[in-house]
């Protein structure tokens, strides 16, 4: 049963969550004991490649390959899974994760992380750290879903880096039945979406379909990547994208408490000087 406190900024608000059901609990947990109320919907399955044989002859050759980048957490939690399955992690091989929770998925698998972004924790967040600038003749493995963008490879080919892929696993959108989630919008109980990939925003477009896209698009977003709030933009959110210093679950509550603080002011402010007029 939630316990609300009501002394919190996120007391009796209503939070989308879309992170797919077995990466959100973390995230849940904390949002409910602010005193929110979260409706999930997952907007990202995580299933087996179309053909995982392709992925492991990459892993086979994994002591030819100077650079191990992971794409996300699950790039990690997978990849590694496979590599230990048949195979041996090279000792002299460069781990590069996109951001920290990879990085800490790698971490408590048992490896170290040498090449992390500072800042941007997104492809272009890579491509900036030192350790990627000089890459020529350097051979690049690309741990990630079926698909996705180019630019990471591409940059590293065009700085001289032979590069391929290791696709592990493919994001699906799951059967998720949204007819609660819109029910919440029309009422006006959901305050707030949390995004954590560009995938899952375009797939929450899709499932809301144009029933929900009004609403999703003048709701609040919280995202964890400067290029999934250029997404948002493009895609047309018409309210505030909301980037959180970094992608663990403890900055996106920061992100979401002090929106609201930021909005209770402002409504304060407007009382105070409507009482005056």
């Amino acid at each position: 049963m939630l316990l609300q406190n009501p002394k919190t900024p996120l007391a009796g608000r209503g939070i989308l969550v879309t992170r797919p059901a077995h990466q959100a609990v973390g995230l849940v947990e904390k949002i409910e004991q602010a005193g929110a109320m979260v409706f999930s919907c997952p907007a990202i399955e995580i299933v087996p490649p179309g053909n995982p044989d392709a992925a492991d002859e990459q892993f086979q050759q994994l002591d030819s390959f100077d650079i191990l980048i992971f794409i996300s957490a699950n790039a990690a939690r997978i990849g590694i899974g496979m590599i230990e399955k048949n195979h041996q992690m090279p000792k002299q091989i460069a781990i590069a994760a996109v951001g920290q929770a990879t990085t800490r998925m790698v971490e408590e698998l048992g490896y170290q992380v040498a090449i992390l972004p500072q800042q941007r924790f997104d492809s272009e967040g890579l491509l900036a750290t030192p350790q990627l600038q000089q890459v020529a003749g350097k051979r690049v493995l690309i741990v990630r879903g079926e698909g996705g963008r180019e630019l990471l490879a591409s940059r590293l080919r065009e700085r001289g880096a032979t590069v391929h892929y290791a696709e592990a696993y493919r994001r699906t959108i799951p059967a998720v039945d949204t007819a609660p989630i819109l029910k919440a919008w029309q009422q006006q109980q959901i305050d707030a979406a949390i995004v954590t990939s560009n995938q899952g925003l375009d797939n929450l477009i899709s499932l809301l379909g144009p029933a929900g896209h009004a609403y999703l698009l003048n709701t609040p977003l919280v995202v964890i990547s400067q290029r999934t709030a250029e997404v948002a933009q493009e895609r047309g959110f018409l309210h505030s994208v909301l980037l959180t210093q970094n992608p663990s679950d403890p900055a996106i509550l920061d992100t979401l408490t002090s929106y609201f603080v930021a909005e209770s002011n402002k409504g304060e402010a407007l009382e105070q000087q409507s009482s005056t007029l």
